[in-house]
């Protein structure tokens, strides 16, 4: 979707009078060729298919080396039986997050929203929010809209790839895609929305990526929690009326530049971070032997 910049988007805002969700669908409507139905029927297929993810998880599924499985199911037992310090909400977004992230471990389909290392950030914050009756599927799928144009102008002016530019482009991409979501679900206007964006990419900046075993396992799955978790308070921040001082895209900007920057070892190569660690040195050697 050739959309350059998130200015680009308020312009067309400011001049047509639009809606940010509308704005991409038009996008989407002239790039594709395609009727208004057909772009909402592709995105409802996207959302079934994000749901189902989230529906299908088996606790008691594991991953071929081991390392990842059951923690989504840990943390709904611990819920249902404890009062979480993070209270209903976050702890059924907690508890979404690991359990997209351990089914796309474990070979399960999931929609990759940007990446597939990612995948649990936008489930997480959303379905809760469907399944206890706060939003009808229309208002998720508008807010979808909202996270595909704001995906898209981070794909264009920076990257969406571990391998690229660092765990900052996949999960800190994911989490500003969530938090604009988060922020038009909630009658956030266009300002707010793009401070909703750059706070959350600040949040995460420089975030590596250092698969253990070059596995998108570890630490993959947790860190969609963090971008899950990062993406609600930058939403209930811009809201409330914070700003971000750097606008939108030159956050953006600079995210692509600092994942440039990266040194090679910290982008998807487990040749560096966790990844190099004692344990995760061990799982590798493991691995290479058949052991797991």
């Amino acid at each position: 979707m050739a959309l350059e910049s998130m200015q680009e988007i308020f312009d067309k805002i400011e001049k047509t009078n639009k809606p940010f969700w509308r704005v991409v669908l038009d996008t989407d409507m002239e790039e594709r060729e395609v009727t208004e139905a057909a772009s909402m029927e592709r995105m409802r297929f996207t959302w079934q298919a994000m749901l189902e993810s989230v529906e299908s998880y088996q606790g008691e599924r594991r991953s071929v080396s081991g390392l990842v499985g059951g923690d989504g199911a840990r943390m709904r037992d611990y819920a249902a039986k404890e009062k979480p310090l993070s209270g209903d909400y976050l702890a059924e977004v907690i508890a979404t997050a690991l359990s997209v992230g351990e089914s796309n471990a474990c070979m399960c389909k999931i929609v990759a929203a940007p990446t597939a290392g990612a995948c649990g950030v936008l489930p997480a914050v959303l379905v809760p929010l469907y399944k206890q009756g706060d939003l009808e599927e229309e208002e998720i799928l508008k807010a979808l809209y909202v996270a595909s144009g704001i995906g898209a102008v981070i794909a264009f002016r920076a990257c969406i790839a571990g391998a690229a530019g660092g765990c900052q482009a996949e999960i800190g991409s994911a989490s500003a895609m969530a938090a604009g979501a988060l922020t038009a679900l909630r009658g956030g206007d266009a300002d707010q929305i793009g401070n909703a964006v750059a706070m959350a990419l600040k949040n995460l900046m420089g975030l590596v990526c250092d698969p253990v075993a070059g596995l998108v396992e570890v630490p993959c799955v947790k860190r969609n929690v963090v971008g899950a978790v990062n993406a609600i308070s930058c939403a209930d921040m811009a809201l409330a009326g914070v700003t971000s001082r750097i606008p939108v895209d030159q956050v953006i900007d600079c995210m692509g530049d600092v994942g440039r920057r990266m040194p090679v070892e910290f982008r998807e190569t487990a040749l560096g971070g966790l990844a190099v660690t004692p344990f995760g040195q061990s799982v590798k050697d493991k691995m290479l032997k058949g052991e797991l």
